[in-house]
C-alpha cells in the first residue's frame, strides 16, 4: 500500500514526509554509472547484431537477412511507431529489428491517465513464420541487467528477478492494443547480462510462462489496491496516519534496502510486546512463539534452536553468548596470509587497494599497503595476484604449509577468486592464441573477431590465480579452508544481540565480543550503520562516492588519503579479531582439520610444479570428474558433521533435537549407580550402542584423558564413554553401562551418538572418523615428473598433461571447426561461449558521464 503507483509518491520522499528520511538505501554513484553504461552498451551498434542474433539462435528461429536497430527515446507513441516498422521489416524483407528504450503501458493502464508506463531496455522483432512462409513477426520481450558474475557465475535469485522484469514487459505488451496486427509477444524473453567480469553484454533466453503469471497476479494485487482508495490517492496531511495503520512484514535481512526500513523500524522498537523486538532482530515468524518466554523474562514457551535461544539472549541481557567452542580454525598460525581490499563500485573487479601480511615461524610480519591509480585496469588485478603470489611463494619455501589466506568476510574471497578466475581465462587464451600464431594462423576469439594476445602471467601472479582457483574447488568442500572468512570463524564462537543479519559485519560481531558490560543493541546497531567505513571489500554509499568522485577529478592526494584510511581500518577491524580469537583455547581437533587441508594442497603443488590444471576452475572440470565428485562430497560431510558435533556442543544439540537427525539425542541423567538415562529419542533405545559426545556444555573429545590420534585412514578418539543401552522390567529410563566413566551428576543432558555412525573397536572405548578420499581424479599423481608426460602421453593424459599441450590441441580442434565452417559467425544458430574466457584483454571504458542516482530507485531496482 505505500506502492507509488498508490501514493503517487516515491518511497524516498514518503519517509522523508513522515519524519524518518532514508539514508542508507542509495545506490553509490560509481555504482549507478556503471550500470547506465551497460545499458548503453546492450544499445551500441557494436554489439546490438551479437545480442540480435545470438537471443534468435538460441530461440531456434530462423536466421534474419539483415539486422537493424530502432530507438523509443522512452515515450509511448514513439513506441508504438517503431514496433510498426519493425514488423513491417520482418513480414516484407525478413529483417530482425532491436528496439530499444521502448515505454509500454503498464499491464490494464493503458487507458489510465498519467499511469507510468513500463520501459524495458530493448526488444527484439523477427519474422515469425508457419510451414516456411512468414505470416507475421515475433516480439521478444528483454532487458538489461549489470550483473556481476561471482566465480564466474550470476546468482540464480537475481536472475530470476530480471527475468520477472522481462515478464512485466511481455505481459503488459501482450495486452496492449496497439501492438501491430500480426505481431506476437513470443513466450521467451532474453535478460542481456555481462558476459564475463567485463562489461560485454549477452543474452541469455527463459521461458516466461510461470513469470508472466506472476506478474499478472500482482498487478492485479496492485489494481485491488488502488481500487480500496476510490482511485485517489493519500493528501499531504492524511499520509502520517495512512502508513501508521498499515502493517508491514518487516524483516530485517530483506528490507534494509527499502526507503522505509527506518521508519518500520521505528515502529517496531516503540513497541512493548515482546513479539515486536522478536520482529525486530529477525526471528522467524514461526519461532517467535518459543522464545518470547525469554523477552518476558520467563523460560522459553517451545524448542528453538541454540543459535535463536543465544540471539535472544544477548538482545535481552546485552551480553554476547559464547558457545564454549575452542578453536579449530588456523587464523594466525605460520603459514597464514592475512588480507583486504578495498573494492570499486565502478567495476566487478575493480580494486582500489590492497594490504597484505602473512605470518612467518617466529611472528607476523608488517603489513604490505597498495593504492591503485587505475582501480579497473587488468594491470591492477595482476599486481594484487603478484602481492599475494610471492607471500604464498615465501612460505612455501619457508616450509610453513598448508597456506591459508584470511580474509574479512566472504565478498572479499569471491572477488579474489573471480578476478583470478578472469586472469586465467585470459591466460589460456593466450595460450591457445600463440599456438594459432606459432602454426601460422591468425590468432581469433571465440566470435572470430581478432585477437590480442596479453602478457603472459608472471610465477607469482600464476601461483596465487592457481591458489584462488584451488579455493574454488575447495569451496564444495566442508572440510577444506585454503581462504578464512574470519568473520565465520568468530561467528562459531560468539552470538550476538540484535538482528542477525548485523552480525555479517565483523566490526558489529567485533564491538559484542569485546563488551566489558551490558550492550543496547539499538544503539550498536545505528553505530555501526552510521560508521562511513566497513570492515569487507565493498565500501558504504558515503565513501564509495567520495573516493570514486576523488579519482575522477584526478585529485590524486585526497584519492590516496580516502583508500589508506579505508584499508587502515580494515586492517584495524582484522587484528582485532585476531586478539579476539588469541584469547579463546585451542580445540585437540585444530591439528586434524591442519592435516586435512596439508594433504589436499599437497596435490595443489603438483598442479602447480606441472602446470597441470592449476589454472582450470571447478564448473570447467570434466563430467566424469564431476560424477565421481559427488562421493567425495558425500564423504566430505560425513567427516565435517562428525568432527563438527564433536568439538561443538550448541551444533550437536541442535542436530539432536532434530527431528530428521537419526544418529544423535538428547538424554537425561536419572540415576547413577547403575547409570539410567532418559534418552528423547524413537530410534535409539534398547539394544543401541551409543556413544556419549558431550555432557552438559563439554565436549568430551577436548577432556585431557581423551586420546586423538592422526592415522593414515581416519582419526581415532580414545577413553570416551561406551556403552549399550539396555531396558530393564521395573526401572525407569534406560541402564546405560560404559567402559569409561564420565563425571556424572542426577540431572545432567548428553548429547548421545549412535556408534554405528563412527568407526568401532573391539576395546569397548574407541571410535574413529573415516578421513574422507583426497581430490586426486584429474590431477598430477605423486609418480608425475615434469618429462611424464612427453615421454608418456596416453598413460598420463588424464593426470598430468600440461596446459600448453592442452591448450595447443584445443586450438587445432578449433581451427579444423573454423575451416569446416562449424564456429561463428557462420554457423547457425551462433554458439555460445559457455566458459566465458575468450575475453577483451582489457575493460569496455566508461561510455557516460557520471550522474547522481535517481531518488526513487534503491539497489534492489539493479540486483
Amino acid at each position: 500500500m505505500t506502492d507509488p503507483f498508490i501514493t503517487r509518491r516515491t518511497r524516498r520522499v514518503l519517509a522523508a514526509r513522515i519524519g524518518h528520511p532514508d539514508a542508507g538505501a542509495g545506490i553509490p554513484e560509481a555504482r549507478w554509472t556503471r550500470a547506465m553504461t551497460f545499458e548503453s552498451l546492450v544499445h551500441s551498434d557494436d554489439f546490438v547484431s551479437e545480442l540480435l542474433t545470438k537471443t534468435v539462435g538460441q530461440l531456434g528461429l530462423a536466421r534474419p537477412k539483415a539486422v537493424r536497430r530502432r530507438d523509443c527515446h522512452g515515450i509511448v507513441a514513439d513506441t508504438a511507431t517503431e514496433l510498426a516498422l519493425a514488423h513491417l521489416d520482418a513480414e516484407s524483407s525478413g529483417e530482425a529489428t532491436m528496439v530499444t528504450a521502448l515505454a509500454v503501458p503498464y499491464l490494464n493502464l493503458e487507458n489510465v491517465p498519467d499511469s507510468t508506463p513500463v520501459q524495458p531496455d530493448f526488444a527484439i522483432v523477427c519474422p515469425r513464420e508457419e510451414e516456411g512462409r512468414t505470416v507475421g513477426s515475433w516480439l521478444i520481450m528483454g532487458d538489461a541487467k549489470d550483473y556481476e558474475r561471482i566465480r564466474s557465475r550470476i546468482d540464480d535469485g537475481r536472475m530470476l528477478k530480471g527475468f520477472l522484469q522481462v515478464a512485466l514487459g511481455a505481459e503488459s505488451a501482450a495486452a496492449w492494443s496497439r501492438l501491430p496486427a500480426g505481431m506476437r509477444v513470443h513466450r521467451q524473453g532474453a535478460l542481456a547480462v555481462p558476459r564475463n567480469a567485463f562489461l560485454q553484454p549477452e543474452a541469455v533466453v527463459e521461458l516466461l510462462d510461470d513469470h508472466r503469471i506472476e506478474v499478472r497476479t500482482r498487478a492485479d494485487e496492485r489494481l485491488t489496491a488502488k481500487a480500496e482508495l476510490d482511485d485517489g490517492f493519500p493528501a499531504e496531511e492524511e499520509l502520517v496516519p495512512y502508513v501508521a495503520h498499515l502493517t508491514a512484514n518487516f524483516d530485517p535481512r530483506s528490507c534494509v534496502t527499502c526507503n522505509l526500513f527506518s521508519y518500520c523500524r521505528a515502529e517496531l522498537r516503540n513497541g512493548d510486546e515482546p513479539l515486536a523486538i522478536l520482529t525486530e532482530i529477525g526471528i522467524d515468524r514461526l519461532r517467535r512463539p518459543a522464545v518470547a518466554g525469554l523477552v518476558s523474562g520467563e523460560n522459553t514457551d517451545g524448542p528453538a534452536p541454540r543459535s535463536i535461544v543465544n540471539q535472544v539472549r544477548a538482545t535481552v541481557t546485552g551480553l554476547p553468548s559464547w558457545t564454549g567452542r575452542l578453536r579449530t580454525d588456523p587464523c594466525g598460525s605460520p603459514g597464514t596470509i592475512d588480507l583486504v581490499l578495498v573494492k570499486s563500485d565502478a567495476s566487478a573487479l575493480g580494486m582500489h587497494g590492497v594490504a597484505v601480511r602473512k605470518v612467518g615461524a617466529d611472528a607476523r610480519t608488517a603489513w604490505v599497503r597498495r593504492v591503485f591509480a587505475d582501480p579497473q585496469s587488468p594491470f591492477t588485478r595482476r599486481a594484487v595476484m603478484r602481492i599475494l603470489g610471492a607471500a604464498i611463494r615465501e612460505i612455501r619455501e619457508a616450509g610453513l604449509g598448508p597456506v591459508h589466506l584470511v580474509v574479512p568476510d566472504r565478498p572479499t574471497a569471491d572477488l579474489l577468486a573471480t578476478a583470478a578466475d578472469s586472469l586465467a581465462g585470459v591466460e589460456l587464451s593466450r595460450l591457445r592464441w600463440q599456438h594459432d600464431l606459432d602454426s601460422g594462423r591468425p590468432a581469433l576469439t571465440f566470435d572470430g573477431e581478432p585477437a590480442t594476445l596479453p602478457e603472459p602471467l608472471h610465477d607469482d601472479e600464476r601461483l596465487a590465480v592457481s591458489f584462488l582457483l584451488e579455493e574454488d574447488r575447495a569451496r564444495a568442500m566442508s572440510l577444506r579452508t585454503p581462504i578464512v572468512d574470519v568473520r565465520a570463524v568468530l561467528a562459531t564462537h560468539v552470538t550476538p544481540g540484535g538482528p542477525a543479519v548485523d552480525a555479517g559485519r565483523l566490526d558489529y560481531l567485533l564491538t559484542w565480543a569485546e563488551a566489558t558490560g551490558p550492550l543496547d543493541h539499538r544503539k550498536v546497531s545505528d553505530a555501526i550503520a552510521q560508521q562511513p567505513e566497513t570492515p569487507g571489500a565493498r565500501l558504504s554509499n558515503v565513501v564509495s562516492d567520495a573516493i570514486d568522485g576523488a579519482h575522477r577529478e584526478e585529485d590524486t592526494a585526497a584519492y590516496r588519503t580516502l583508500v589508506g584510511a579505508a584499508l587502515d581500518y580494515r586492517v584495524e577491524v582484522l587484528e582485532r579479531a585476531q586478539r579476539v580469537l588469541d584469547g579463546l583455547g585451542i580445540s585437540r581437533l585444530r591439528d586434524v582439520h591442519r592435516v586435512l587441508e596439508a594433504d589436499a594442497q599437497e596435490i595443489w603443488g603438483r598442479r602447480v610444479a606441472l602446470q597441470a590444471s592449476d589454472l582450470v576452475r571447478f564448473s570447467r572440470m570434466h563430467s566424469h570428474w564431476r560424477n565421481a565428485h559427488v562421493d567425495l562430497l558425500d564423504a566430505d560431510r560425513k567427516c565435517f558433521d562428525q568432527l563438527t558435533c564433536l568439538a561443538d556442543t550448541s551444533v550437536a544439540r541442535d542436530r539432536a533435537t532434530d527431528a530428521g537427525t537419526r544418529e544423535l539425542a538428547l538424554a537425561t541423567v536419572i540415576g547413577l549407580e547403575p547409570i539410567r538415562l532418559d534418552v528423547k529419542s524413537r530410534r535409539l533405545g534398547d539394544a543401541s550402542e551409543v556413544v556419549a559426545l558431550h555432557v552438559g556444555d563439554r565436549a568430551l573429545v577436548e577432556h585431557p584423558n581423551t586420546a586423538v590420534k592422526i592415522q593414515r585412514g581416519s582419526f581415532k578418539l580414545g577413553q570416551l564413554p561406551i556403552g549399550t543401552l539396555r531396558r530393564q522390567d521395573g526401572v525407569e529410563g534406560l541402564l546405560w553401562d560404559p567402559l569409561v566413566v564420565p563425571e556424572l551428576a542426577v540431572g545432567d543432558t548428553l548429547i548421545l551418538a549412535d556408534a554405528t555412525w563412527f568407526t568401532r573397536f573391539k576395546s569397548g572405548h574407541e571410535i574413529a572418523v573415516k578421513r574422507p578420499s583426497l581430490d586426486d581424479r584429474s590431477a598430477p599423481r605423486a609418480t608425475c615428473t615434469p618429462d611424464a608426460y612427453s615421454e608418456d602421453p596416453e598413460e598420463h593424459q588424464w593426470c598430468c598433461r600440461p596446459h600448453t599441450v592442452t591448450e595447443a590441441e584445443w586450438a587445432d580442434t578449433l581451427a579444423e571447426r573454423r575451416s569446416r565452417g562449424e564456429l561463428n559467425p557462420e554457423i547457425w544458430p551462433p554458439l555460445v561461449d559457455e566458459e566465458r574466457f575468450d575475453i577483451r584483454t582489457h575493460e569496455v571504458e566508461i561510455l557516460i558521464a557520471p550522474t547522481p542516482t535517481p531518488d526513487d530507485l534503491t539497489i534492489d531496482d539493479l540486483d
